[in-house]
């Protein structure tokens, strides 16, 4: 009997234990659905929101989207599922799913009959799934996803690989804040590697894309500071100027004198020479003109009158004649 009596504590101890296991992610679970959704990878994230957008497409309808429910702790993310024919995809696209626009030619590979496109729209947990340093979301991050839809009830499915052949896939958000001024608003593409690439933003908050993946239009965060109020410019700048007034005015004088000493040497330094120019050409033009006349008028005697040479005539060409021999 003490045997008995001392082994049943024991077996109530270890029933206690053999129920823990299972009572503990229950807890955890609970405590995840709101405080645990930064531990979700991006992928992870689209293999939970594949699994409750295929859940939504019970007895389902060509081309009609069907919205789905999401978990607690993924409260705010919006999930759509649209069921297609491949060759009807191809054939005419789709005019309008949520706020994507899907051009005639897209193809999938690899190649099935029906395929579902899964929307998401992570609203304002945008940020936690794809944080982008020194930029701000104006619009929240959609998503298009293409799976096989062969099997509705499959989970963690690969996605098919979506071809545009001209067109591309048009993205109209709706949501989209207004940016900063003097910010230039982009799109950004989130592919389903990893990699982040930045585009122009049409007009109309429209981006543009040729592959599945997610999509959002940011800002930069601008570095400028604000530009202060024009009481606040005046107040500082006379506050500015009558401290520093005194340094600043004898500063000016100090330039002002310097710059009309340099002023001053350069322009006679220049007047200078230009005086010596002149000279010299004056000069040179004088020797060219006695040089000329040397060269073209007749040698004439030279005759010595004291200590002076000078020219001297012998004679005249031509003797004078009386105009007349009448002599009165």
């Amino acid at each position: 009997m003490r045997v008995i009596t001392s082994f049943i504590p024991v077996l109530f101890t270890f029933q206690f234990l053999l129920l823990i296991p299972f009572s503990t992610p229950q807890v955890l679970d609970d405590s995840s659905s709101s405080n645990n959704v930064t531990t979700i990878s991006p992928r992870t994230l689209d293999a939970i929101l594949q699994d409750c957008a295929f859940k939504a497409l019970i007895r389902p309808k060509t081309g009609i989207p069907y919205d789905a429910q999401v978990p607690k702790n993924l409260s705010g993310v919006s999930v759509s599922a649209l069921r297609l024919r491949s060759g009807s995809l191809r054939n005419r696209g789709f005019k309008s799913y949520k706020e994507f626009q899907i051009p005639i030619g897209v193809l999938e590979q690899p190649y099935v009959k029906r395929l579902v496109l899964v929307y998401h729209n992570l609203g304002n947990l945008s940020e936690d799934f794809y944080p982008l340093p020194g930029y701000s979301y104006l619009a929240p991050v959609l998503g298009l996803l293409a799976y096989s839809g062969a099997n509705l009830t499959g989970q963690d499915l690969p996605e098919l690989n979506l071809i545009t052949s001209d067109n591309s896939i048009l993205i109209n958000f709706k949501d989209v804040k207004n940016a900063p001024i003097g910010s230039v608003p982009k799109c950004v593409f989130f592919d389903l590697h990893g990699s982040v690439q930045f585009d122009i933003l049409l007009p109309g908050n429209v981006c543009f894309t040729t592959q599945q993946g997610h999509f959002s239009i940011v800002v930069e965060n601008s570095k400028i500071a604000p530009s202060p109020e024009p009481a606040a410019v005046a107040a500082n700048f006379g506050d500015e100027h009558n401290h520093h007034h005194g340094g600043n005015k004898d500063m000016s004088k100090v330039w002002i004198i310097a710059v009309s000493m340099a002023g001053g040497c350069i322009v006679l330094i220049l007047l200078s020479l230009l005086t010596v120019r002149v000279r010299r050409t004056k000069r040179s033009m004088r020797i060219q003109q006695l040089e000329f006349a040397a060269e073209s008028n007749e040698t004439l005697h030279m005759a010595s009158i004291g200590g002076t040479k000078a020219p001297l005539a012998v004679g005249t060409r031509t003797r004078p004649m009386i105009e007349n021999d009448y002599i009165p």
